[in-house]
Protein backbone atom coordinates (compact mmCIF):
# COMPACT_ATOMS: atom_id res chain seq x y z
CA UNK A 1 0.00 0.00 0.00
CA UNK A 2 1.92 3.16 1.33
CA UNK A 3 5.18 1.68 1.03
CA UNK A 4 4.90 0.50 -2.43
CA UNK A 5 3.81 4.54 -2.67
CA UNK A 6 7.04 5.81 -0.71
CA UNK A 7 9.26 3.57 -2.66
CA UNK A 8 8.54 4.47 -5.72
CA UNK A 9 8.95 8.18 -4.32
CA UNK A 10 11.99 7.40 -2.94
CA UNK A 11 13.52 4.51 -5.91
CA UNK A 12 13.71 2.24 -3.07
CA UNK A 13 13.92 -1.77 -3.38
CA UNK A 14 11.03 -2.69 -1.59
CA UNK A 15 13.22 -5.07 0.51
CA UNK A 16 14.62 -1.95 1.90
CA UNK A 17 11.42 -0.11 3.58
CA UNK A 18 11.29 -1.78 6.21
CA UNK A 19 8.88 -3.65 8.05
CA UNK A 20 6.27 -2.04 10.00
CA UNK A 21 3.24 -0.14 8.12
CA UNK A 22 1.77 2.77 8.58
CA UNK A 23 -1.50 1.96 9.08
CA UNK A 24 -2.46 1.84 12.41
CA UNK A 25 -4.82 0.17 14.79
CA UNK A 26 -8.25 2.11 15.97
CA UNK A 27 -8.49 2.80 19.70
CA UNK A 28 -11.70 4.61 20.76
CA UNK A 29 -11.41 6.69 23.65
CA UNK A 30 -14.11 7.37 25.98
CA UNK A 31 -14.91 10.57 27.71
CA UNK A 32 -13.16 9.85 31.40
CA UNK A 33 -9.82 9.14 29.31
CA UNK A 34 -9.90 12.03 27.05
CA UNK A 35 -11.32 14.75 29.03
CA UNK A 36 -12.43 17.12 26.19
CA UNK A 37 -14.96 19.63 27.45
CA UNK A 38 -17.99 19.79 25.59
CA UNK A 39 -18.32 23.45 26.36
CA UNK A 40 -15.21 23.89 23.55
CA UNK A 41 -17.21 22.38 20.68
CA UNK A 42 -18.46 24.75 17.99
CA UNK A 43 -22.50 24.34 17.51
CA UNK A 44 -22.30 24.63 14.32
CA UNK A 45 -19.50 21.99 13.49
CA UNK A 46 -22.21 19.53 15.80
CA UNK A 47 -24.83 20.38 13.60
CA UNK A 48 -22.70 19.43 10.33
CA UNK A 49 -21.68 16.57 12.17
CA UNK A 50 -25.33 15.45 12.99
CA UNK A 51 -26.43 16.26 9.73
CA UNK A 52 -24.26 13.95 8.08
CA UNK A 53 -24.55 11.24 10.06
CA UNK A 54 -28.63 11.21 10.23
CA UNK A 55 -28.35 10.57 6.43
CA UNK A 56 -26.38 7.62 7.19
CA UNK A 57 -22.95 8.63 6.57
CA UNK A 58 -19.82 8.64 8.78
CA UNK A 59 -18.68 12.21 9.69
CA UNK A 60 -16.33 13.23 12.46
CA UNK A 61 -14.68 16.68 14.02
CA UNK A 62 -10.78 15.93 12.95
CA UNK A 63 -7.31 17.17 12.69
CA UNK A 64 -5.94 20.45 14.66
CA UNK A 65 -9.37 21.01 16.20
CA UNK A 66 -9.20 17.62 18.38
CA UNK A 67 -5.80 18.26 19.19
CA UNK A 68 -6.54 21.60 20.60
CA UNK A 69 -9.74 19.80 22.40
CA UNK A 70 -7.65 17.83 23.79
CA UNK A 71 -5.33 20.34 24.99
CA UNK A 72 -8.05 22.05 26.73
CA UNK A 73 -8.15 24.87 24.15
CA UNK A 74 -11.06 26.36 21.75
CA UNK A 75 -9.97 25.49 18.67
CA UNK A 76 -9.86 28.71 15.81
CA UNK A 77 -11.32 26.63 13.48
CA UNK A 78 -13.47 22.93 13.15
CA UNK A 79 -13.40 20.60 10.42
CA UNK A 80 -14.65 17.51 10.01
CA UNK A 81 -14.29 14.39 7.61
CA UNK A 82 -16.58 11.92 6.69
CA UNK A 83 -16.89 8.78 4.25
CA UNK A 84 -19.79 11.10 1.96
CA UNK A 85 -18.46 12.45 -1.29
CA UNK A 86 -17.82 16.17 -1.54
CA UNK A 87 -20.96 16.27 -4.43
CA UNK A 88 -22.89 14.13 -1.63
CA UNK A 89 -22.12 16.99 1.49
CA UNK A 90 -22.93 19.63 -1.09
CA UNK A 91 -26.72 18.39 -1.55
CA UNK A 92 -26.57 18.46 2.55
CA UNK A 93 -26.80 21.63 2.84
CA UNK A 94 -28.14 25.01 1.37
CA UNK A 95 -25.06 26.91 1.54
CA UNK A 96 -22.46 24.52 0.75
CA UNK A 97 -19.44 24.95 -2.18
CA UNK A 98 -16.87 22.28 -3.24
CA UNK A 99 -13.18 24.14 -3.50
CA UNK A 100 -10.09 23.11 -4.32
CA UNK A 101 -8.46 20.66 -7.31
CA UNK A 102 -5.31 19.16 -5.35
CA UNK A 103 -7.50 18.52 -2.57
CA UNK A 104 -11.29 18.30 -3.29
CA UNK A 105 -13.27 19.76 -0.14
CA UNK A 106 -16.68 21.77 0.68
CA UNK A 107 -17.32 24.62 2.41
CA UNK A 108 -19.96 24.67 4.60
CA UNK A 109 -21.10 28.32 5.08
CA UNK A 110 -23.50 29.80 8.05
CA UNK A 111 -24.26 33.65 8.71
CA UNK A 112 -22.97 36.58 6.82
CA UNK A 113 -20.40 39.16 6.10
CA UNK A 114 -18.08 39.58 9.01
CA UNK A 115 -19.32 37.34 11.25
CA UNK A 116 -19.82 34.12 9.18
CA UNK A 117 -18.21 31.22 9.50
CA UNK A 118 -16.88 28.28 6.98
CA UNK A 119 -16.70 24.31 8.42
CA UNK A 120 -14.57 22.82 6.17
CA UNK A 121 -15.27 18.89 5.10
CA UNK A 122 -13.28 16.66 3.37
CA UNK A 123 -14.04 13.37 2.63
CA UNK A 124 -12.29 10.22 3.84
CA UNK A 125 -8.99 10.12 1.32
CA UNK A 126 -7.51 6.32 0.53
CA UNK A 127 -3.64 5.29 0.75
CA UNK A 128 -2.72 5.48 -3.00
CA UNK A 129 -2.03 1.88 -4.91
CA UNK A 130 -0.46 3.19 -8.14
CA UNK A 131 0.11 7.75 -9.00
CA UNK A 132 0.41 9.09 -12.44
CA UNK A 133 3.41 11.14 -12.80
CA UNK A 134 3.35 14.35 -14.37
CA UNK A 135 5.95 16.40 -15.67
CA UNK A 136 5.81 19.87 -14.59
CA UNK A 137 3.57 21.70 -11.93
CA UNK A 138 0.13 22.82 -10.97
CA UNK A 139 0.63 25.55 -13.54
CA UNK A 140 2.32 24.24 -16.44
CA UNK A 141 0.41 20.64 -16.03
CA UNK A 142 -2.83 21.36 -16.04
CA UNK A 143 -3.94 19.94 -19.29
CA UNK A 144 -2.24 16.37 -18.15
CA UNK A 145 -3.66 16.64 -14.62
CA UNK A 146 -7.19 17.25 -15.85
CA UNK A 147 -9.07 13.95 -14.43
CA UNK A 148 -6.80 12.17 -12.44
CA UNK A 149 -7.53 11.60 -8.87
CA UNK A 150 -4.20 11.14 -7.98
CA UNK A 151 -0.40 13.17 -9.24
CA UNK A 152 2.93 13.60 -8.49
CA UNK A 153 5.50 15.50 -10.21
CA UNK A 154 9.22 14.60 -10.91
CA UNK A 155 10.73 15.16 -7.12
CA UNK A 156 7.45 12.92 -5.79
CA UNK A 157 5.33 15.85 -4.41
CA UNK A 158 1.37 15.08 -4.40
CA UNK A 159 -0.32 17.34 -6.72
CA UNK A 160 -4.05 15.58 -7.14
CA UNK A 161 -4.67 13.42 -4.17
CA UNK A 162 -8.71 12.68 -4.39
CA UNK A 163 -9.11 9.05 -4.23
CA UNK A 164 -11.67 8.24 -1.36
CA UNK A 165 -11.35 5.03 0.98
CA UNK A 166 -12.24 4.14 4.62
CA UNK A 167 -10.80 6.26 7.79
CA UNK A 168 -8.03 3.56 8.69
CA UNK A 169 -6.48 4.87 5.54
CA UNK A 170 -7.12 8.35 6.00
CA UNK A 171 -5.55 8.68 9.00
CA UNK A 172 -2.40 7.51 7.59
CA UNK A 173 -2.75 10.19 4.79
CA UNK A 174 -2.52 12.56 7.57
CA UNK A 175 1.28 14.48 8.34
CA UNK A 176 1.60 14.11 12.14
CA UNK A 177 -0.20 11.57 14.78
CA UNK A 178 -1.39 14.85 17.31
CA UNK A 179 -3.39 15.71 13.78
CA UNK A 180 -4.98 11.88 12.83
CA UNK A 181 -7.55 11.78 15.31
CA UNK A 182 -11.46 11.95 15.01
CA UNK A 183 -13.82 13.39 17.56
CA UNK A 184 -17.60 11.86 17.55
CA UNK A 185 -19.64 14.59 19.29
CA UNK A 186 -22.68 12.57 19.89
CA UNK A 187 -20.74 9.45 21.23
CA UNK A 188 -18.02 11.76 23.12
CA UNK A 189 -15.42 9.36 21.77
CA UNK A 190 -12.53 9.79 20.96
CA UNK A 191 -10.92 7.60 18.15
CA UNK A 192 -6.65 7.35 17.89
CA UNK A 193 -5.20 5.01 15.44
CA UNK A 194 -1.75 6.26 15.64
CA UNK A 195 -1.14 7.02 19.61
CA UNK A 196 -2.05 10.46 18.80
CA UNK A 197 -3.34 10.98 22.27
CA UNK A 198 -0.13 9.94 23.95
CA UNK A 199 1.96 12.46 21.75
CA UNK A 200 -0.42 15.02 22.39
CA UNK A 201 0.13 15.12 26.41
CA UNK A 202 3.88 14.34 25.57
CA UNK A 203 4.04 17.26 23.73
CA UNK A 204 5.72 15.98 21.12
CA UNK A 205 5.42 16.00 17.45
CA UNK A 206 5.88 12.30 15.29
CA UNK A 207 5.35 11.88 11.47
CA UNK A 208 3.11 8.94 10.45
CA UNK A 209 5.22 6.58 8.49
CA UNK A 210 8.21 7.43 6.60
CA UNK A 211 9.53 11.19 7.50
CA UNK A 212 11.64 11.61 4.64
CA UNK A 213 9.12 10.17 2.06
CA UNK A 214 5.86 12.66 3.58
CA UNK A 215 8.08 15.76 3.23
CA UNK A 216 8.65 14.75 0.07
CA UNK A 217 5.26 14.07 -0.57
CA UNK A 218 4.79 17.56 0.68
CA UNK A 219 7.41 19.94 1.39
CA UNK A 220 4.48 21.93 3.21
CA UNK A 221 4.81 19.94 6.29
CA UNK A 222 8.37 21.07 6.86
CA UNK A 223 6.70 24.62 8.00
CA UNK A 224 3.43 23.03 9.52
CA UNK A 225 5.95 21.28 11.84
CA UNK A 226 7.49 24.98 12.99
CA UNK A 227 4.22 26.28 13.42
CA UNK A 228 3.03 23.60 15.81
CA UNK A 229 6.02 23.45 17.30
CA UNK A 230 5.97 27.36 18.18
CA UNK A 231 1.85 27.30 18.77
CA UNK A 232 2.01 24.40 20.79
CA UNK A 233 5.52 24.45 22.62
CA UNK A 234 5.70 21.07 20.86
CA UNK A 235 9.04 18.87 20.22
CA UNK A 236 10.17 17.02 17.21
CA UNK A 237 10.47 13.88 17.25
CA UNK A 238 14.20 12.58 16.40
CA UNK A 239 13.34 10.67 13.49
CA UNK A 240 11.04 13.17 12.11
CA UNK A 241 13.47 16.10 12.99
CA UNK A 242 16.19 14.14 11.11
CA UNK A 243 15.57 14.80 6.88
CA UNK A 244 14.07 18.21 7.79
CA UNK A 245 17.70 20.29 6.44
CA UNK A 246 18.09 18.32 3.47
CA UNK A 247 14.42 18.44 2.74
CA UNK A 248 13.97 22.02 2.79
CA UNK A 249 14.84 22.22 -1.28
CA UNK A 250 12.21 20.86 -1.60
CA UNK A 251 10.05 23.99 -1.15
CA UNK A 252 11.40 25.54 -4.04
CA UNK A 253 9.29 23.45 -6.03
CA UNK A 254 6.13 24.46 -3.88
CA UNK A 255 4.09 27.20 -5.55
CA UNK A 256 4.93 30.61 -4.13
CA UNK A 257 1.18 31.28 -3.14
CA UNK A 258 1.06 28.45 -1.04
CA UNK A 259 4.43 29.34 1.06
CA UNK A 260 3.08 33.25 1.05
CA UNK A 261 -0.38 31.57 2.44
CA UNK A 262 1.93 29.54 4.84
CA UNK A 263 4.33 32.03 6.28
CA UNK A 264 1.05 34.34 7.19
CA UNK A 265 -0.46 31.44 8.86
CA UNK A 266 2.77 30.66 11.16
CA UNK A 267 3.35 34.72 12.27
CA UNK A 268 -0.22 34.68 13.03
CA UNK A 269 -0.45 31.64 16.05
CA UNK A 270 0.03 34.46 18.47
CA UNK A 271 3.69 32.92 18.47
CA UNK A 272 5.27 34.57 15.69
CA UNK A 273 8.90 35.40 17.37
CA UNK A 274 9.05 31.69 18.76
CA UNK A 275 8.13 30.59 14.90
CA UNK A 276 11.21 32.71 14.03
CA UNK A 277 13.34 30.43 16.16
CA UNK A 278 12.37 27.78 15.11
CA UNK A 279 12.71 28.63 11.71
CA UNK A 280 16.25 29.86 12.47
CA UNK A 281 16.44 26.45 14.35
CA UNK A 282 15.57 24.05 11.60
CA UNK A 283 17.75 26.13 9.29
CA UNK A 284 14.76 27.86 7.02
CA UNK A 285 15.92 31.29 7.45
CA UNK A 286 19.18 32.93 6.87
CA UNK A 287 22.22 33.08 4.29
CA UNK A 288 22.00 29.08 3.98
CA UNK A 289 17.71 28.84 3.37
CA UNK A 290 17.96 29.21 -0.50
CA UNK A 291 15.28 31.91 -0.11
CA UNK A 292 12.21 29.59 0.68
CA UNK A 293 10.85 32.87 2.53
CA UNK A 294 11.60 36.32 0.62
CA UNK A 295 9.34 37.95 2.89
CA UNK A 296 11.75 37.10 6.07
CA UNK A 297 15.09 37.43 4.25
CA UNK A 298 13.86 41.28 3.56
CA UNK A 299 13.90 41.71 7.62
CA UNK A 300 16.47 38.78 9.23
CA UNK A 301 20.23 39.16 8.85
CA UNK A 302 21.89 36.74 6.98
CA UNK A 303 22.38 34.41 10.41
CA UNK A 304 18.42 34.62 10.57
CA UNK A 305 18.29 36.89 13.37
CA UNK A 306 16.22 40.23 14.00
CA UNK A 307 18.82 42.82 13.40
CA UNK A 308 20.78 45.21 15.83
CA UNK A 309 19.01 48.66 16.47
CA UNK A 310 15.84 50.72 15.51
CA UNK A 311 15.22 48.14 12.93
CA UNK A 312 14.93 44.97 14.81
CA UNK A 313 13.03 46.92 17.95
CA UNK A 314 10.50 48.19 15.16
CA UNK A 315 9.98 44.69 13.78
CA UNK A 316 9.85 42.74 17.24
CA UNK A 317 7.74 45.50 18.64
CA UNK A 318 5.06 44.49 15.75
CA UNK A 319 5.49 40.67 16.57
CA UNK A 320 4.81 41.14 20.03
CA UNK A 321 1.95 43.11 18.96
CA UNK A 322 0.57 41.05 17.20
CA UNK A 323 0.95 37.74 19.07
CA UNK A 324 -0.98 39.86 22.58
CA UNK A 325 -3.92 40.52 19.72
CA UNK A 326 -4.19 37.07 19.12
CA UNK A 327 -3.66 35.89 22.55
CA UNK A 328 -6.52 38.08 23.51
CA UNK A 329 -8.64 37.16 20.82
CA UNK A 330 -8.93 39.65 18.63
CA UNK A 331 -8.51 40.22 14.72
CA UNK A 332 -4.93 40.95 13.06
CA UNK A 333 -4.24 42.35 9.85
CA UNK A 334 -1.47 40.30 7.31
CA UNK A 335 -1.29 43.67 5.56
CA UNK A 336 0.00 45.71 8.81
CA UNK A 337 2.26 42.69 9.63
CA UNK A 338 3.57 42.80 6.10
CA UNK A 339 4.14 46.63 5.98
CA UNK A 340 6.35 46.28 9.38
CA UNK A 341 8.56 43.60 7.81
CA UNK A 342 9.12 45.00 4.17
CA UNK A 343 9.21 48.77 5.83
CA UNK A 344 13.25 49.06 6.36
CA UNK A 345 13.91 47.60 2.65
CA UNK A 346 11.35 50.24 1.41
CA UNK A 347 12.83 53.14 3.21
CA UNK A 348 16.11 51.93 2.18
CA UNK A 349 14.81 52.22 -1.59
CA UNK A 350 12.80 55.39 -1.13
CA UNK A 351 16.66 56.82 0.01
CA UNK A 352 18.53 55.52 -2.47
CA UNK A 353 16.03 57.12 -5.56
CA UNK A 354 15.49 60.72 -3.42
CA UNK A 355 19.32 60.65 -3.40
CA UNK A 356 19.02 60.18 -6.98
CA UNK A 357 17.10 63.80 -7.38
CA UNK A 358 13.68 62.20 -7.45
CA UNK A 359 11.14 64.26 -5.47
CA UNK A 360 9.76 62.57 -2.15
CA UNK A 361 6.64 61.09 -2.70
CA UNK A 362 7.00 59.45 -6.40
CA UNK A 363 10.11 58.14 -4.90
CA UNK A 364 8.28 56.50 -2.12
CA UNK A 365 6.14 55.05 -4.74
CA UNK A 366 8.52 53.54 -7.16
CA UNK A 367 10.40 51.74 -4.04
CA UNK A 368 7.23 49.93 -2.91
CA UNK A 369 6.91 49.00 -6.82
CA UNK A 370 10.30 47.56 -6.56
CA UNK A 371 9.85 46.15 -3.02
CA UNK A 372 6.77 44.03 -4.04
CA UNK A 373 8.18 42.83 -7.51
CA UNK A 374 10.91 42.05 -5.25
CA UNK A 375 9.47 40.18 -2.17
CA UNK A 376 5.44 39.45 -2.91
CA UNK A 377 5.44 39.35 -7.01
CA UNK A 378 2.45 38.33 -8.68
CA UNK A 379 0.92 36.25 -5.55
CA UNK A 380 -0.74 39.29 -3.66
CA UNK A 381 0.74 42.56 -4.92
CA UNK A 382 -1.77 43.71 -7.13
CA UNK A 383 -4.45 42.64 -4.83
CA UNK A 384 -5.87 44.07 -1.84
CA UNK A 385 -3.53 42.82 0.54
CA UNK A 386 -0.86 45.37 -1.19
CA UNK A 387 -3.38 47.82 -1.45
CA UNK A 388 -3.78 48.56 2.42
CA UNK A 389 0.19 48.37 2.70
CA UNK A 390 0.72 50.97 -0.06
CA UNK A 391 -1.83 53.02 2.34
CA UNK A 392 -0.31 52.66 5.37
CA UNK A 393 3.46 53.57 3.68
CA UNK A 394 2.32 56.27 1.51
CA UNK A 395 0.68 57.84 4.17
CA UNK A 396 3.60 58.46 6.58
CA UNK A 397 4.48 61.38 4.05
CA UNK A 398 1.11 62.87 4.76
CA UNK A 399 1.96 62.37 8.70
CA UNK A 400 4.46 64.88 8.17
CA UNK A 401 2.31 67.53 7.10
CA UNK A 402 0.46 69.47 9.95
CA UNK A 403 -1.36 71.82 7.82
CA UNK A 404 -3.99 73.14 5.77
CA UNK A 405 -7.49 70.67 5.49
CA UNK A 406 -5.69 68.17 4.24
CA UNK A 407 -5.25 66.82 8.04
CA UNK A 408 -9.02 66.53 8.64
CA UNK A 409 -9.26 64.34 5.72
CA UNK A 410 -6.71 62.38 6.72
CA UNK A 411 -8.16 61.38 10.12
CA UNK A 412 -11.53 60.48 8.43
CA UNK A 413 -9.59 58.17 5.89
CA UNK A 414 -10.79 54.26 6.46
CA UNK A 415 -7.44 53.16 7.19
CA UNK A 416 -6.32 55.59 9.18
CA UNK A 417 -5.65 53.91 12.27
CA UNK A 418 -3.63 51.28 10.84
CA UNK A 419 -1.70 54.57 9.43
CA UNK A 420 -1.44 55.82 12.78
CA UNK A 421 -0.38 52.35 14.70
CA UNK A 422 2.33 51.87 12.07
CA UNK A 423 3.46 55.92 13.00
CA UNK A 424 3.39 55.26 16.61
CA UNK A 425 5.07 51.83 16.54
CA UNK A 426 8.33 54.07 14.34
CA UNK A 427 8.12 56.32 17.00
CA UNK A 428 8.22 53.37 20.15
CA UNK A 429 10.85 51.97 18.74
CA UNK A 430 12.76 55.32 18.14
CA UNK A 431 12.53 55.67 14.09
CA UNK A 432 11.00 59.24 14.73
CA UNK A 433 10.19 62.05 17.08
CA UNK A 434 7.67 60.35 19.31
CA UNK A 435 5.98 64.50 19.31
CA UNK A 436 4.79 63.57 15.49
CA UNK A 437 2.70 60.67 16.86
CA UNK A 438 1.82 61.75 19.87
CA UNK A 439 0.03 64.98 18.08
CA UNK A 440 -1.44 63.26 15.65
CA UNK A 441 -3.12 61.43 18.70
CA UNK A 442 -4.19 64.84 20.25
CA UNK A 443 -5.50 65.63 17.13
CA UNK A 444 -7.36 62.49 16.24
CA UNK A 445 -9.07 62.29 19.38
CA UNK A 446 -9.63 66.06 20.14
CA UNK A 447 -12.54 69.03 20.33
CA UNK A 448 -12.90 71.68 17.54
CA UNK A 449 -11.22 73.81 20.05
CA UNK A 450 -8.48 71.41 20.61
CA UNK A 451 -7.68 70.80 16.95
CA UNK A 452 -7.04 74.11 16.38
CA UNK A 453 -4.55 74.92 19.06
CA UNK A 454 -3.09 71.96 17.83
CA UNK A 455 -2.76 73.48 14.28
CA UNK A 456 -1.62 76.75 15.49
CA UNK A 457 0.98 75.27 17.66
CA UNK A 458 2.17 73.11 14.66
CA UNK A 459 2.28 76.51 12.81
CA UNK A 460 4.71 77.97 15.43
CA UNK A 461 6.57 75.49 15.35
CA UNK A 462 7.19 75.47 11.98
CA UNK A 463 7.89 79.01 11.70
CA UNK A 464 10.49 78.86 14.95
CA UNK A 465 12.51 76.10 12.55
CA UNK A 466 15.87 76.85 11.08
CA UNK A 467 15.43 77.95 7.18
CA UNK A 468 16.95 75.71 4.89
CA UNK A 469 18.61 77.06 1.87
CA UNK A 470 18.18 75.92 -1.57
CA UNK A 471 20.81 74.48 -3.29
CA UNK A 472 22.54 76.29 -6.09
CA UNK A 473 23.04 75.09 -9.54
CA UNK A 474 25.77 73.21 -10.48
CA UNK A 475 27.79 75.84 -12.28
CA UNK A 476 27.60 78.49 -9.97
CA UNK A 477 27.88 75.71 -6.52
CA UNK A 478 31.24 76.89 -6.50
CA UNK A 479 30.77 80.45 -5.58
CA UNK A 480 28.65 79.71 -2.76
CA UNK A 481 29.09 80.39 0.36
CA UNK A 482 30.43 77.30 2.52
CA UNK A 483 27.80 77.94 5.00
CA UNK A 484 24.72 77.96 2.42
CA UNK A 485 26.52 74.60 1.40
CA UNK A 486 26.31 72.81 4.32
CA UNK A 487 22.36 74.11 4.53
CA UNK A 488 21.30 72.36 1.51
CA UNK A 489 23.33 69.45 2.59
CA UNK A 490 20.67 69.65 5.66
CA UNK A 491 17.87 70.15 3.90
CA UNK A 492 18.35 67.00 1.24
CA UNK A 493 18.34 64.82 4.43
CA UNK A 494 15.30 66.34 5.05
CA UNK A 495 13.71 65.68 1.83
CA UNK A 496 13.79 69.34 0.64
CA UNK A 497 13.07 69.73 -3.00
CA UNK A 498 16.53 71.03 -4.99
CA UNK A 499 16.39 74.29 -7.18
CA UNK A 500 18.02 74.73 -10.63
CA UNK A 501 17.79 79.04 -10.04
CA UNK A 502 20.84 80.75 -10.01
CA UNK A 503 22.99 81.21 -6.93
CA UNK A 504 21.97 84.93 -6.60
CA UNK A 505 18.21 84.19 -6.93
CA UNK A 506 17.84 81.59 -4.32
CA UNK A 507 15.16 82.02 -2.17
CA UNK A 508 14.88 80.03 1.47
CA UNK A 509 12.13 77.41 2.63
CA UNK A 510 11.25 76.69 5.38
CA UNK A 511 12.42 73.57 7.58
CA UNK A 512 10.09 70.49 7.81
CA UNK A 513 9.16 70.33 11.34
CA UNK A 514 12.14 67.95 13.83
CA UNK A 515 10.25 64.32 13.59
CA UNK A 516 12.26 62.41 10.32
CA UNK A 517 11.99 64.11 7.59
CA UNK A 518 9.46 62.96 4.31
CA UNK A 519 7.87 60.05 6.82
CA UNK A 520 10.59 58.71 7.97
CA UNK A 521 14.56 59.06 9.34
CA UNK A 522 17.19 56.52 8.17
CA UNK A 523 18.36 54.99 11.06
Amino acid sequence: MIKKFIDKLLGKPAAAAGKTSPLGKRVEIPSDVHGIDPELLDERAVKVVKMLTDAGFEAYIVGGAVRDLLLGVRPKDFDVATNATPEQVKGLFRRAFIIGRRFRIVHVVYGRGREHEVIEVSTFRALPTESDAVEGNEKTSKRELEGKSHAVDASGRVLRDNVWGPQVEDAARRDFTVNAMYYDPQRRLVVDYHGGLADARAKLLRMIGDPEARYREDPVRIVRAVRFAAKLGFTLEPKTLAPVKQSIALLRNVPASRLFDEMIKLLQTGHSLASLVQLKKLGLVGQGAGGVFAVLDAMLTDGGDLPDGVRGKFVRQAFEDTDRRVQDGRGVSPSFMLACMLWHEVLDRWTKIRNGGEPPVPALAQAIDAVFDARIGDISGRGKLAADMREIWMMQTRFERRSGSGVFGLVEQPRYRAGFDFLRLRADAGEIDPALADWWEDFALGSDDDRQALLADARASQQRQPRAVRAPRAETADAADPADAADDADAGDAGESVSDAPAKKRRRRRRKPAGGGEGAAAE
